[in-house]
């Protein structure tokens, strides 16, 4: 099913940063999505929505539980994401999951119809988390959980790069600021109305080779507010330049550690 979809110049971009991953899967995509599964319990029977679904890791994990009287929708707005979802769907032959074509901020279902509203790591991604949220809320059951991954706001090399880009007068927002840390998720979650409130802490950080950090950032940014978006390309190389000699500088017998803290945070309605 395919919805009609306007999309504004960073969405576009997300849009093509995830569309050139054609080999998505891996043990770090599964890894950080399926301890969702874990946090809300799923039983068989049970409605759920998958945000931002991607390949469908969470999706088809949880259409095995909630079985044939089960039923799970997953949203994407990345046409080669789903299409490899739809792929392993099936190869798997399942036949309980509709994968639905739309923007995750704009597509609406009706008020309690989900027992489970899944969105493993691209929340960040959202224009409006809050609203995202209020959202969620309106569409679960009583009784009903949320539950999204989230990264701290100093993981990826964040620090680096906005400090680079500060020298150069450019305020670079970070993503993840906005569920950066446990206390930044439970006071939003809270303040939406969830209750029961879960957050568990893993680490999934590596040491990488000097050049493997070096080449960690490429000038991209995605974010609603992206002041590198009018860069030329030679502005964007020299602060590419300044990014790989802050790097250089924290080089260690066993590489650069590169952060990767992740929350798993779910709540009930």
């Amino acid at each position: 099913m395919i919805v009609p979809i306007d999309l504004n110049e960073y969405k576009q971009e997300v849009i093509a940063f995830y569309e050139a991953r054609t080999n998505y899967d891996n043990d770090f995509t599964y890894r950080r999505a399926l301890p969702l599964i874990e946090l809300v319990h799923l039983q068989p029977g049970q409605q759920v929505l998958d945000i931002a679904t991607g390949t469908g890791i969470v999706a088809i994990a949880a259409s095995q539980i909630v079985g044939s009287e089960g039923k799970v929708i997953g949203v994407d707005f990345t046409p080669g994401m789903l299409n490899q979802a739809r792929q392993k769907i099936a190869a798997a032959g399942l036949h309980n999951i509709e994968m639905i074509e739309a923007d995750a901020e704009t597509i609406t279902f009706e008020d309690e119809r989900f027992d489970v509203i899944f969105c493993a790591t691209a929340i960040v991604l959202l224009s409006d988390i809050p609203a995202a949220l209020r959202h969620w809320y309106r569409w679960l059951k009583q009784g009903g959980r949320v539950a999204f991954s989230c990264w701290s706001k100093t993981s990826f090399f964040t620090p680096i790069i906005t400090k680079v880009c500060g020298k150069y007068g450019f305020d670079l927002p970070n993503l993840h600021e906005p569920l950066g840390s446990p206390e930044k998720c439970y006071t939003l979650l809270e303040e939406i109305g969830f209750k029961d409130i879960e957050i568990k802490t893993e680490q999934f950080g590596s040491y990488l080779s000097l050049d493997e950090a070096k080449n960690f950032w490429q000038g991209k940014w995605l974010h609603p507010n992206n002041p590198l978006r009018q860069l030329s390309s030679q502005e964007i190389d020299q602060l590419i330049a300044e990014y790989r000699s802050e790097v250089e500088t924290l080089v260690t017998d066993q590489g650069v550690w590169s952060e990767k803290t992740t929350f798993f945070v779910s709540g009930k309605k």
